[in-house]
């Protein structure tokens, strides 16, 4: 009889249901493995050998044929040692078969001295298993925390090769009561060091990232150097809302995979916060590879990727953020296979206006011509900034903001992710039977349904189309702005007052002219032709109206628009 042991593999993200077959015959000693096996598990061959030499049994000294099926699949990683030992022990005779080795599935890593060993994707597997039907599962010991966390499926978690025989007996010999792995740590902040309290002045920004964490929006932050742009983006990360346990799973499933869940712990519970180098390569942003593994958009999904210095990234990486930031997915096509990865993160991406950095800077002044900027602001694409919810300009501090020790008025993040959490609480319960968990998630369908404008903002949504050109696809995003805005202001419907503050987050151009409009003015004024220079308001874009919320002011009264036009 050829015994047939289940066990799984990974494709992507994804597990997929492999079976063992082990066959000994008489001949010359071998031990031949087919079916696709990449070379991590052709080596497997000699841990198997000596896993069973130093544990209480006898390998067969005979021909032994291990084929893993499906064999048109490529498979990868040492998870099939365990299979693969039990398979010769079961077809040797050493063990016997029981009548639950069909509902089980098996994988692991021996070492040469016998002991199990933990496995990267263990969280898939746990989840294909029980897709699958699969009553029992058994890993290492390492893995066993990870893989308990799936319900509707008992999990055993082994040390050593020489408890196979009192597994066979009694598998309930090892069974464990679940742990208790996130316990309260889901609503903890996460440990960063940068508190908005440290952070002077910038009301305007800490606004705006407050909307963008409430509804899990896109910002691109444009500024001088040193005006903290960084410092916000870093701070960003201590007023994100906490994960539901769906969001843990899907988070975990990918750090798992990635094998960069932390020692001892077994799920993530804190969004995850991504900053990428400029120099990463298209495959370290996006994923894939010979052996494909997830890429840094894939890894902050659900959480933060921030992109500083975007211009310093090559226009053809910036444009890999195309279909994530459109989709929340990234799909990977290469010859033998194509891999979809999720990809559902908060872009926050800070860049300097022009190549010098000081374009419309109301201290220093611009080095660059006009034609070094116009090149300089091409790099990014009309259909990246079309995607991103939030434009935001963030000027340099003036001294008396520098110089002012008094932080009684400035909000913590403490404070401020109270806020947070109150917002998209309230976007949870509107999309518990959605299948999507914040407010940058909405397809077409629920904007028509939760995004309803009064006559009042219509007329206001209107004369914006028309003024800033906005695409249909902006169009949505200002909606789906506006609602995370109502979110944070506890009101039921979409007011004027919160379409007017999304409005003015919508227009890059227009943020791009009313920096070149401060450096002409700065220009005269060097020249002498020109009284001091008074710096403009945050962005030529802003709408009265706009409300007080959260202590913070927009302080804009430009008469762009106006609410009340006919």
């Amino acid at each position: 009889m050829i015994p047939r042991i289940n066990t799984a593999a990974l494709l992507g993200l994804e597990a997929y249901g492999v079976t063992a077959e082990i066959d000994i015959s008489a001949g010359l000693p071998a031990l031949t493995i087919v079916g696709l096996p990449d070379k991590a598990i052709n080596e497997s061959r000699e841990r198997i050998k000596s896993a069973i030499k130093n544990s209480p049994f006898a390998f067969p000294l005979k021909k032994i044929l291990m084929n893993l099926a499906p064999a048109h699949l490529p498979k990868e990683g040492t998870g099939f040692d365990l299979p693969l030992c039990v398979g010769i022990l079961l077809a040797s005779e050493i063990l016997t078969p029981t009548v639950f080795l069909d509902q089980t599935c098996f994988v692991g890593e021996v070492s040469l001295e016998g002991s199990l060993r933990g496995i990267h994707g263990i969280l898939s597997i746990a989840l294909m298993a029980k897709a699958q039907g699969i009553r029992y599962l058994v890993v290492p010991e390492e893995n066993w925390a990870e893989a308990s966390l799936v319900e509707g499926i008992e999990v055993f978690g082994l040390k050593h090769l020489n408890e196979l025989p009192v597994f066979f007996l009694n598998p309930h010999h090892f069974a464990k009561p679940k742990p208790q792995v996130f316990a309260n740590e889901s609503i903890k902040p996460p440990p960063y060091s940068v508190d908005f309290a440290d952070i002077k002045g910038q009301a305007i920004a800490k606004r705006s990232l407050e909307i963008a964490a409430a509804g899990a929006h896109n910002v691109l932050m444009v500024g001088p150097p040193g005006s903290g742009k960084s410092m916000l983006a870093k701070a960003l990360a201590g007023i994100l809302p906490p994960m539901t346990f769906e969001e843990m799973l899907d988070v975990s499933r990918i750090y798992s995979v990635a094998g960069l869940l932390p020692k001892g712990q077994a799920i993530m519970p804190h969004r995850p916060f991504r900053s990428p180098h400029h120099s990463a390569s298209k495959a370290g942003l996006a994923g894939g590879g010979s052996h494909p593994k997830p890429g840094e958009i894939t890894l902050a999904h659900r959480g933060v990727l921030f992109l500083d210095e975007l211009m310093e990234y090559p226009r053809s990486l910036m444009e890999v953020l195309r279909q994530p930031l459109e989709d929340g997915v990234i799909s990977i096509s290469r010859v033998q296979q194509s891999i979809t990865y999720p990809a559902q993160c908060m872009v926050v991406a800070a860049m300097n206006p022009c190549p010098c950095g000081y374009l419309g800077d109301s201290v220093k002044a611009c080095s660059d011509h006009d034609g070094a900027v116009q090149r300089y602001l091409s790099r990014l694409s009309g259909p990246i900034a079309d995607r991103i919810d939030m434009h935001l300009e963030v000027p340099r501090l003036s001294p008396e903001e520098l110089l002012n020790s008094n932080q009684a008025v400035t909000e913590s993040s403490q404070v401020i992710r109270k806020r947070v959490i109150a917002a998209r609480e309230k976007q949870v319960a509107r999309f518990k039977d959605e299948g999507i968990f914040a407010n940058a998630e909405m397809p077409p369908a629920l904007i028509r349904k939760y995004c309803v404008l009064d006559a009042a903002s219509q007329h206001m949504m209107g004369v914006a189309m028309q003024r800033l050109h906005l695409s249909a696809r902006a169009f949505d995003r200002v909606l789906r702005l506006s609602r995370t805005i109502a979110d944070l202001a506890d009101s039921e419907s979409i007011q004027s007052a919160h379409l007017a503050e999304a409005l003015q987050f919508r227009a890059i151009d227009k943020l791009y002219r009313s920096i070149q409009q401060q450096a002409s003015q700065q220009a005269e004024h060097c020249n002498g032709t020109k009284a001091p220079l008074s710096r403009l308001p945050h962005s030529a874009t802003s709408f009265p109206g706009a409300p007080v919320s959260a202590g913070y002011s927009t302080g804009q009264t430009l008469s762009t628009f106006n609410t009340k036009a006919g």
